[in-house]
């Protein structure tokens, strides 16, 4: 009996020994396994932002659609020195200058009513082409990189999704949770936060959060919310957050050179 109990103690530690050594091999297997690349940008999108979008003017209809009077800023937090600059407004000093596009640049661009083309460049960067001043930005995934040459009017934007709840979603197996895309634009030159000289600086820095909604209807909305920090000429950030509806196409498009009046 006891040679028995001995022996068949014998086969099961034998056997345990074997399921731990095949399980260790296993652990190894997996460990030891190259690990899958992390999804492009592209891919990696919880919203899809891409195709035709149209600006819907639905507030500051008076600093939007028509060129303000020199010495409007109202509900732009100028400092003093902002508004000296903006109270000295001269568009054919700009036009002289050739500088009919300060009002276009990355601080303001997506104020003015425009319609917007967004695509990817590659799967790395975001496109997102204007028709009111036919400008161009580029909105860089990855790691930040320190922006080389002149500053532009577009500046240089690093993006980022921030995904709601911390899930992971792509185009075509989007996350219920969604998310948004985050900008930060930096390394631009000085402009205009509206068209009648409202001034913002060469070291300001824009915060955009691109977020999409879709209604019971179907249709589609993008929201933009900017934050502009400038402590060269405002006394606190300037928020604004504008609305555009998805198109079906690219009706209405049409490219139009800037205008400094």
């Amino acid at each position: 009996m006891g040679s028995q109990f001995l022996g068949r103690r014998a086969v099961l530690v034998a056997a345990a020994l074997g399921f731990g050594s095949s399980m260790g091999v296993l652990a190894q297997g997996r460990a030891g396994a190259p690990a899958a690349p992390p999804p492009s940008p592209e891919a990696a999108a919880p919203i899809d932002l891409t195709g035709y979008w149209v600006a819907l003017v639905t507030e500051d209809w008076r600093w939007r659609m028509v060129t303000p009077a020199k010495g409007d800023y109202a509900s732009v937090p100028l400092n003093p020195e902002g508004r000296k600059v903006a109270d000295a407004w001269d568009p054919a000093k700009d036009e002289a200058a050739g500088n009919q596009c300060k009002a276009y640049g990355a601080a303001a661009i997506m104020r003015v009513p425009t319609r917007l083309n967004i695509h990817w460049q590659n799967e790395g960067t975001l496109e997102i082409d204007t028709d009111a001043g036919t400008q161009t930005r580029l909105l860089h995934f990855g790691p930040p990189r320190p922006p080389s040459g002149e500053p532009t009017w577009q500046g240089y934007s690093t993006a980022e999704w921030q995904v709601i709840g911390g899930g992971r979603g792509g185009r075509g197996a989007a996350s219920p949770q969604g998310g948004s895309l985050k900008v930060v634009t930096t390394h631009m030159k000085p402009g205009y936060l509206r068209k009648n000289g409202v001034p913002y600086s060469g070291n300001a820095t824009v915060t955009e959060y691109f977020d999409r909604t879709t209604e019971p209807d179907g249709l589609s909305y993008l929201i933009v919310t900017t934050i502009v920090d400038d402590p060269q000429y405002l006394q606190q950030p300037f928020i604004t957050s504008t609305h555009y509806k998805k198109q079906a196409d690219s009706t209405g498009w049409n490219p139009t050179p800037c205008e400094a009046r």
